[in-house]
Order: C-alpha cells, then structure tokens, then sequence
C-alpha cells in the first residue's frame, strides 16, 4: 500500500514572518515620502483659523497626498500584522525616522550633525538587535 503524502497550501512560518517584515519595510518608505508631503504642504496653509487649517488639508495636494499614503500605510500595516509577530515588526517602522532624516537633508537641505548621525545608527542597531529576538 502506498502512501500519500499532502503538501501544505499555506506558506510557512518563516515566509509569511518575511512577507510582513517585508510590509512593514514598504510602511516605513510609504510614511517617510509622506512626510516630506505634509511638510511641503505645511508650508502652503495660512496661519489663521482652525477651520482654515482643516480646509488646506483637503485643498493642497501635497498635504492631501501625504495624508493618504498614511492610509495606504495603514492598511499595508493591518495586512503585515495578520501573520507577523507584532514585537518583531513594530521596531522596524521606527526606520522612518532614518528615511525621513535623509529625505530632509538631501531633498529640504536640512542641516546634519553628530546627533542625528548617532541617532540614526542608534535606531538601526536596535531594530537589527530586536529583530534577533523573533522567534527561532
């Protein structure tokens, strides 16, 4: 008699863990660009009333797309945590800070000194070292 064996349509473990990482990394791109969109469009709205503010979020188009690769970056997010282990990718959207520092310095001119540089490798040692500490 012979014997049968059934493969597993579902992906393993481990390709599902770097599916979402790999989410999560796009999350981090998404929200810096976005960034430097709220920042642009910032720039744009008349310091007066609150209702004016509110009016330029919907009216000036940097700051309406920023908010909106947000919500891309949300749901980008939701579908990451489905199968990742929440401890391993929250530490890697603290990498939009690091791209969001480059992005101000080479696109806005924004100056850099030791502190953002330390800073920086500060936050990529410690998502590379919480990154370890996922499960085996």
């Amino acid at each position: 008699m012979s014997s049968i064996s059934v493969s597993s349509a579902q992906p393993s473990v481990t390709s599902r863990s770097w599916k979402s990482i790999a989410l999560v990394f796009c999350c981090t791109l998404i929200q810096a660009a976005a960034q430097m969109l709220i920042k642009t469009g910032a720039n744009h709205i008349q310091h007066r009333s609150l209702f004016d503010t509110l009016i330029g979020i919907l009216t000036t188009l940097p700051l309406f797309a920023g908010y909106s690769m947000y919500g891309v970056s949300m749901i980008l997010l939701v579908l990451a945590l489905r199968d990742g282990e929440l401890s391993q990718l929250y530490p890697v959207i603290s990498l939009t800070y690091v791209w969001v520092c480059f992005l101000s310095v080479f696109v806005l001119h924004e100056p850099v000194n030791v502190f953002k540089v330390a800073g920086i490798l500060l936050i990529v040692f410690g998502v590379a070292v919480l990154g370890k500490g996922g499960k085996a």
